[in-house]
């Protein structure tokens, strides 16, 4: 049994500094040398597993509490929502507290993302939108987000207020979107969520959006009914959204945004079960940072909590949301996938030694093609199937110390830590265009995948020369997004 003097503490101190510590190596230009081992706390990660999720009350409790409330840190205030993951939220699953059937079903939910986002980027979309409109000057402001329901691939929710009065829903956030949706009376098929469905008829602020105009207009495939702008968007494994375009007022707990685009479903399948609908913080011009962008730049900054731990993550939009000392990596546009954040990846590293891989491989050529996309939605990072090979046997190579699992799932490199204390495991790192570097938390790369401590290196393979940096490798650092850059660190969560 391998086991350290080091506190549960310190161990999360130890990750947060060789992350920090890449990322200041890399904003003072230099090659400073940095530990190429850290620890992994196994009962930790372990008990984290077995956290059974609040009851649907506390949580509507807790939102009432921590709604919008004015930071009071370095940017000088600004307005933050709280943010959860999934598998902390009340959902109605009836395998209560099962880390391996919520490990199976968050697997088939990332399958039919990625499968999705694929079909996206090679054309096989239902809807595309686009545009800006006129919409309200808008200050800072942010939210608490919460991750995922019960099958739905959005990972990560947040409580907002929709129309006047403001009615509170949870909403999927989703980073490869483009649309602002919830579900509306009169439903004709609705899926089931937790909070009343929203009705317009009770909303002072709703108003429909007539067919020809600016935003009706900025929707592809948009239909025109009774006068009125219609939309559908369907998604990769076959969910939709169907009704009525309007412009209508949110609320970030105090802070008021009017004529907002959304779309109001009265025909609604699939995914998004439990929450009212999905918050589109995409590249493009018609989700809610494409709307806001005259006034915060495009700018916001989410940290997705660690599984498993009950404090909230965060999303902030706004330019004071902008940290002091982060890693900041060019945004790279895709003119055919303009809802995606893409980013220079030059490499991979294990261990403090970089492994042996075309820069070529990470790059997006002319045509659209490859790239590497950071994605909210997709839960497990994907690297071309020579690029992961290379990377998976210079990981195995520094853990012949650790006793092998049979392959779990899509993982194929698995550990049985059953038994163990804590281990020690060697640096992951992402070595990105430019120079800078970010070495990433043991939590982030080695996952429990079942009760029994089977851990897995939370990679995998793809077919296609799209590379997807996923939420598990994004849990616990602060990522900001200016509409030039995307920002990583210096803060965790």
């Amino acid at each position: 049994m391998q086991t350290t003097s080091m506190s549960r503490a310190s161990l999360a101190l130890l990750a947060a500094a060789l992350q920090l510590l890449s990322a200041a190596a890399a904003a003072a230009g230099g090659a400073a040398s940095y530990p190429d081992i850290q620890h992994l706390d196994v009962q930790e990660a372990l008990a984290a597993t077995n956290a059974l999720p609040p009851k649907i009350n506390e949580y509507h409790d807790f939102f009432n509490k921590h709604d919008l409330s004015e930071s009071e840190g370095e940017h000088g205030g600004g307005y933050k929502l709280s943010l959860f993951h999934r598998d902390r939220l009340p959902s109605a699953s009836s395998h209560g507290g099962s880390h391996s059937r919520r490990f199976q079903d968050r697997m088939n939910r990332d399958a039919m993302r990625v499968v999705g986002v694929l079909r996206r980027l090679s054309g096989d979309v239902a809807v595309r939108s686009g545009g800006g409109a006129g919409y309200e000057a808008v200050e800072d402001f942010g939210s608490d987000v919460v991750s995922g329901m019960d099958q739905g691939s959005g990972e990560y929710f947040v409580r907002i207020g929709v129309g006047s009065p403001a009615r509170s829903q949870y909403m999927v956030i989703d980073s490869g979107s483009d649309i602002v949706w919830v579900q509306c009376q009169p439903c004709n098929q609705c899926y089931r969520q937790s909070d009343p469905v929203f009705d317009p008829s009770a909303s002072a602020s709703f108003s429909g959006v007539p067919c020809g105009s600016t935003v009706c207009d900025r929707l592809e495939n948009a239909g025109c009914r009774s006068g009125r702008c219609h939309y559908e968007v369907s998604y990769g494994d076959g969910s939709y959204t169907k009704g009525t375009m309007a412009l209508e007022t949110l609320t970030f707990g105090r802070y008021v945004v009017g004529n907002v685009a959304i779309g109001c479903g009265h025909m609604n399948r699939g995914m998004f079960i439990g929450a009212a609908g999905l918050l589109g913080l995409g590249g493009g011009s018609m989700s809610l940072v494409g709307q806001l962008s005259g006034d915060t730049g495009g700018a916001f900054s989410y940290c997705l909590v660690t599984r498993g731990k009950a404090a909230a993550g965060s999303l902030e939009f706004g330019r004071r949301a902008m940290p002091v000392g982060a890693v900041w990596v060019p945004l790279i546009h895709n003119p055919q996938a303009a809802s995606f954040y893409y980013i220079g990846l030059a490499g991979l590293g294990v261990g403090g030694i970089r492994v042996p891989i075309s820069e070529d491989t990470f790059r997006l050529d002319e045509l659209g093609n490859g790239g590497v996309v950071m994605d909210t939605g997709t839960a497990v990072t994907r690297f071309p199937a020579p690029a992961y090979t290379a990377f998976r046997d210079a990981f195995l190579a520094q853990t012949t110390n650790l006793p092998r699992a049979t392959g779990v799932s899509i993982f194929d490199t698995c550990y049985n830590l059953n038994g163990f204390v804590t281990v020690r495991v060697p640096t992951v790192s992402f070595y990105f265009s430019g120079g800078p570097m970010l070495t990433l938390p043991a939590t982030n790369f080695l996952i429990p995948v079942d009760d029994a401590g089977t851990f897995c290196f939370a990679f995998a393979p793809s077919s296609s020369a799209l590379s997807i940096i996923g939420n598990i490798q994004q849990e616990g650092i602060q990522i900001s997004i200016d509409g030039t850059n995307v920002g990583f660190g210096p803060n965790t969560c």
